[in-house]
């Protein structure tokens, strides 16, 4: 434990240092564009740091610990092409508006401290996604084989990847031609309306899961692995329910430009789609499954308030 510690204590100074310093340099200059890029920067340094760090004191060095291996592999490529998707993005986008307020774009006075806690929101975000990883690199647990279990996980962790990997491109290839048909159903978003997020939540709780087998207590009595579920939770946390982010900035009020565009084409493909999780089928699932299990929650619909009336988006039982 006190190994692991270790990891862990000087991953969050890691990761403060790193946040802070981008806090710092982007307030005086004005700009955002490195925001993104610095969180992907962040999740790379913990990766190499805890290979390292991992390997003093344990049974085997990194390189020849497969586990370890294969967990930096998947951890790597995963953030690595989220910091290759959000530089690119950024760069098409010229900015982020998310940040036009804090920083006083608009002609308003700039805010520092709200532009503090998106740095620090950040830095949180990293940490705790980075915790399976983490967790493994930092095990004294000598496995070195792989059980079923493990690559079956490893499997839907992947999975998780190359679902969030498809969603950028076939998001980003519609744009280029244009934002054909106003929204887009292009690839996995004829079966999810937000694949990117699924994606990216899914790929935690199969990480979480594979770390099982690295504690050296059978995992259920493993405190630290259990630190380990504010991974997924985290995630579910930012991109369900806080602002200016995931659903909540994608859903409800944002839909207008939609339902201005094309009601009935929207209203059909939000009826017809999930929200999140892939599949087929969706306007034949019960709504008080769509409202529960399928996370479509009443929060997420379009309620316009210039005449009172409320639009259900479709989504009738």
């Amino acid at each position: 434990m006190a190994g692991q510690g270790f990891v862990y204590g000087i991953a969050a100074a890691i990761t403060c240092a790193i946040q802070l310093t981008g806090y710092a340099v982007a307030y005086s200059l004005k700009t955002e564009t490195f925001y993104d890029i610095l969180g992907g920067v962040n999740y790379l340094a913990l990766a190499l740091w805890s290979a390292v760090a991992g390997s003093i004191d344990a049974p085997l060095n990194w390189v020849d610990d497969p586990r370890k291996i294969l967990v930096t592999i998947l951890f790597i490529c995963s953030r690595g092409w989220l910091l290759i998707f959000l530089a690119w993005r950024a760069h098409e986008r010229k900015g982020d508006s998310r940040f036009d307020e804090v920083l006083g774009k608009g002609g308003g006075q700039p805010q520092p401290f709200r532009f503090f806690v998106f740095w620090m929101a950040q830095a949180f975000w990293v940490f705790l996604i980075s915790l399976p990883m983490l967790f493994v690199n930092s095990s004294q647990v000598n496995k070195p084989g792989f059980s079923a279990y493990d690559i079956a996980f490893a499997i839907l962790f992947c999975a998780g990847v190359l679902i969030e990997i498809l969603a950028d491109i076939h998001k980003a290839l519609w744009v280029k031609r244009g934002r054909k048909g106003d929204f887009c159903t292009d690839g996995v978003w004829a079966v999810s309306r937000h694949p990117n997020y699924f994606g990216e939540i899914f790929q935690w709780w199969c990480l979480f899961a594979f770390s099982y087998s690295s504690s050296s207590n059978n995992g259920y009595a493993d405190p630290l692995w259990w630190v380990g579920i504010l991974s997924p939770l985290f995630t579910m946390q930012i991109l369900l329910t806080m602002e200016p982010t995931g659903l909540c900035n994608a859903e409800g009020k944002n839909l207008k430009r939609y339902y201005d565009k094309c009601p009935e084409r929207y209203s059909k493909y939000r009826e017809n789609t999930s929200i999140l999780i892939p599949m087929i089928g969706y306007k034949y699932v019960p709504m008080f499954l769509k409202r529960t299990i399928f996370f479509d929650f009443e929060k997420y619909e379009y309620k316009p308030k210039s005449d009172g009336s409320v639009k259900n988006d479709g989504l009738e039982s």
